[in-house]
């Protein structure tokens, strides 16, 4: 636990110390030899800060998040900047049969299930030990049937913050039944730096390496098909605007309400560390790439927040952030012909995300 008050952040270790479901929770700083930093608690692996300098050597903020425990817990954006678990994404109608026998969630979006559930991952306190001045390891074991799922889970997430301001996410997980499972990181990307308001993506240029996405229902569950994002509001694989065709005239942005499918990532090798996403904001020259062993990336642009309160007297409105939620793809339990998300006892469930920063001139 890091108990200095000089970060960067202005974040303070007493505001985040709290028991819940009699687990201490509490607030981690990283810093790299270059004096940035990442916070994060371990009330559901929540990023709280991440602060990197734009072109001009200013510092901000670039992830939306909390100033408090209790702000944590209570965000009007469960997911924001956690980590989700077993289960990423949608499952539809919170069912899947596994072994012949079928298992039921519960329902938290619509009709379906979302996100490991309302008592993810994502609402749990990790055990947490800072491993470096760079380094947190967070652990957390799901009983058997939490959630609905099947298998005592071992899950264990390690964030690392290089001195190249990468921020390492890697995913080590162990059960004792067969399960499915489907980690990532809901990080709420807000380069400009948040703010009252926090600006809008619109003007980010973004770049995804994907050259198929997964097209989905109105309720968000995949149609079945992978499609080619070509002529389509879905291709970038040339860089370009957020905004540009997030409104276009078509099912699809309209399902979404907006970007919020999942991108079927090129991969020469399945499980291969390699380039997914690439953001640049262009007023603050702050730029993010992210790399990640899993098939696909959840592009989710934020079209629900309302301006919601965040740390420090932020907002946060309507798409004010992007998220890359690197993961399997939506629904798999029920899609054999996705790649599968099921994990067996004496197998490692392995990811690693990276998420980097840095700016352009």
């Amino acid at each position: 636990m890091s108990t200095e008050q000089n970060n960067l952040s202005g974040l303070k270790a007493a505001d985040f110390q709290k028991v819940v479901d009699g687990k201490q929770t509490d607030l981690y700083i990283l810093k790299n030899s270059k004096g940035y930093e990442v916070a994060v608690t371990n009330y559901g692996g929540a990023l709280v800060a991440i602060m990197v300098p734009d072109r001009d050597g200013k510092v901000a903020n670039v992830i939306q998040g909390h100033d408090n425990i209790d702000d944590v817990i209570s965000s009007p954006e469960p997911f924001l900047s956690t980590l989700i678990g077993r289960y990423g994404n949608r499952i539809c109608k919170g069912k899947f049969t596994l072994e012949g026998k079928e298992y039921s969630l519960a329902i938290n979006n619509g009709p379906n299930a979302l996100h490991g559930g309302p008592t993810g991952f994502h609402a749990r306190v990790w055990d947490a030990e800072q491993k470096a001045e760079n380094a947190v390891e967070l652990h957390y074991v799901a009983a058997d049937m939490e959630e609905g799922f099947p298998g005592t889970l071992d899950m264990k997430v390690t964030y690392t913050w290089t001195d190249e301001c990468e921020l390492v996410i890697d995913y080590v997980g162990f059960t004792d039944k067969k399960t499915i499972v489907n980690m990532t990181n809901h990080g709420f990307f807000a380069l400009a730096g948040i703010a009252n308001p926090t600006p809008t993506i619109d003007d980010l240029i973004c770049e995804i390496n994907a050259d198929h996405y997964v097209p989905i229902d109105d309720t968000s569950i995949p149609l079945g098909t992978i499609d080619s994002v070509k002529g389509t509001p879905f291709d970038f694989t040339t860089p370009k605007p957020v905004g540009r065709d997030i409104d276009a005239d078509n099912i699809q942005c309209k399902n979404g309400a907006g970007y919020d499918h999942c991108w079927v990532l090129n991969k020469k090798e399945p499980g291969e560390l390699s380039f997914a996403a690439r953001i640049t904001e262009p007023h603050s020259g702050r730029t993010m790439e992210c790399w990640t062993t899993e098939p696909g990336v959840q592009c989710y642009t934020d079209n629900w927040a309302d301006g919601y309160p965040g740390q420090h007297g932020s907002t946060f409105p309507r798409r004010s952030a992007i998220c890359f939620e690197a993961q399997h793809f939506p629904d798999s339990p029920n899609r054999p012909y996705f790649p599968s998300v099921v994990l067996n006892p004496g197998e490692t469930y392995k990811q690693t995300t990276i998420y980097k920063f840095g700016v352009v001139k």
